[in-house]
């Protein structure tokens, strides 16, 4: 039996005879029960309170992460996102479940006007979503999914059927937000970038008038503390900014915020990687995206790399300067293969610095400076931990060569995981639990990284406990 269809089979009735029972509270059953819980019929909620519907970076790292129990339902994961692709080939960071109700999450459909009556011009038909996007993590779990079981990709024509689409929304990216002129991508908002509400915005951010309180209500905060969440003021910067890019018909570049943010950008380098491979696996050579991803990282050093801080920083394109916040942002780049020596040993460095304090002071790396002015332990991205970040630090560690600093960071992350009942984030020095529990991206991480040879049987169980279900449409 194969790889794959060793971690995708039920057990035969000699295993079960002759193995002892999987433990139910083992991590990879507990991992698969949160996703079998997040799972709607067609895609996985990252929280089944505080997030009721489909978000693009999470389905990504959930697909990753699915691949190990069922390869079917990880490309289905990817294919119902992409289903909710924009015309113009924008990847929507929300696609709404019609049976939640409007008031269950702001801001809700009826606010972003993307609806089958097609007030939002490229808006797709049949789906409503949102009209800005999230970090493009896409093309790279589309790989990894694949790679998951090859014969099930090849015969489904996965590969196939989403690499326009991807490539597309890489178009998108590369020339539709390259505010800066600098062949890099911009977001719009600070939502897009991921981390919410990040010091790295503040400056930025100055420059908006709030919507006013009384023309909104956050839905977040029935389950969410307030001391964890972004402000009223910020939420207020991030209702207008949404606003007036709709109003404006989700034009680019016309707005007040356009940061190129250096985590971003790393996922769209690495995401152009994966889509060379992708390329090669579908026949052609793949040369033109290899050298495209070359030359983003050559874009990404030149504007956003500081060798006396030795990290990247964000580049306000409004304001025309590097934003002076160390955030876990800038130590993303670690990712990219062909980094220049000097600069990966920096990064290093620099994560296991006094700032961010990885093998010292913290065991996963904070979201922001440790030091920093805004630093808070428990507010959203201004200081706590959050797995999806630690993931791509730990597969960066790797990348460059650092195997027993990657090999401290996931045994930290699988304990922490675990500990925090699969935490949205955790306060970085305790590991204590914020924001929601069952998180999708931290159980789906979770099994990622549990993924090795001498652990293939446990998930293999995993699926048996739970009744994993393989994963039909619909």
């Amino acid at each position: 039996m194969d790889r794959t269809a060793q971690l995708t089979a039920r057990p035969t009735e000699r295993d079960i005879a002759y193995d002892p029972p999987p433990a139910a509270d083992s991590p990879h059953v507990r991992a698969a029960q949160v996703l079998e819980t997040n799972w709607t019929g067609t895609s996985t909620v990252p929280s089944r309170s505080l997030y009721p519907h489909q978000w693009s970076w999470d389905s990504a790292f959930i697909a990753i992460g699915l691949r190990h129990l069922s390869p079917l339902r990880a490309q289905t994961e990817l294919e119902t996102l992409l289903d909710a692709q924009w015309g113009d080939g924008r990847v929507p960071h929300i696609v709404f479940n019609p049976s939640v109700p409007l008031d269950a999450y702001f801001p809700s459909p009826d606010f972003w006007r993307s609806s089958t009556a097609g007030r939002a011009a490229g808006a797709p038909r049949t789906v409503q979503t949102s009209g800005i996007v999230q970090p493009p993590v896409h093309a790279l779990a589309a790989w990894l999914v694949h790679r998951a079981d090859p014969g099930l990709s090849r015969a489904r024509g996965f590969l196939t059927r989403v690499y326009p689409r991807l490539a597309a929304w890489h178009r998108y990216l590369l020339h539709r937000r390259d505010l800066g002129g600098g062949g890099l991508a911009s977001v719009v908002h600070p939502w897009e970038q991921g981390m919410d509400n990040s010091p790295c915005w503040d400056a930025p951010l100055a420059r908006i008038t709030p919507a006013p309180a009384r023309t909104f209500r956050r839905a977040d905060l029935d389950h969410g503390a307030a001391e964890d969440r972004p402000t009223d003021l910020d939420y207020g910067r991030y209702v207008r900014l949404a606003t007036e890019y709709r109003d404006g018909g989700y034009a680019d570049g016309a707005g007040d915020f356009a940061v190129e943010d250096p985590s971003f950008n790393a996922l769209l380098i690495a995401s152009e990687h994966a889509l060379a491979r992708i390329a090669r696996e579908l026949g052609a050579t793949g040369t033109a995206r290899q050298a495209r991803a070359e030359r983003l990282t050559a874009a990404l050093i030149e504007r956003m790399w500081d060798p006396a801080e030795g990290m990247f920083f964000c580049r306000d394109v409004r304001g025309g300067a590097l934003v002076p916040e160390r955030s876990v942002s800038g130590l993303i780049p670690l990712l990219l293969p062909g980094l220049p020596r000097d600069i990966s040993s920096a990064l290093v460095r620099t994560t296991t610095s006094k700032h961010f304090g990885l093998g010292d002071s913290t065991r996963l790396v904070p979201s922001y400076d440790l030091l920093g002015e805004a630093f808070d332990p428990h507010r959203y991205w201004r200081g706590p931990a959050w797995f999806n970040t630690s993931w791509l630090l730990e597969r960066g560690l790797r990348t460059q060569g650092e195997h027993q600093r990657a090999d401290a960071l996931r045994e930290a992350f699988l304990d922490i995981a675990q500990s925090s009942d699969f935490a949205e984030y955790v306060d970085p020095y305790t590991g204590e639990a914020c924001g929601a529990t069952g998180f999708g991206w931290t159980a789906a991480l979770t099994l990622d990284l549990l993924h090795s040879d001498t652990e293939a049987t446990a998930i293999t169980e995993a699926t048996a406990i739970t009744g994993f279900k393989g994963g039909n449409r619909g």
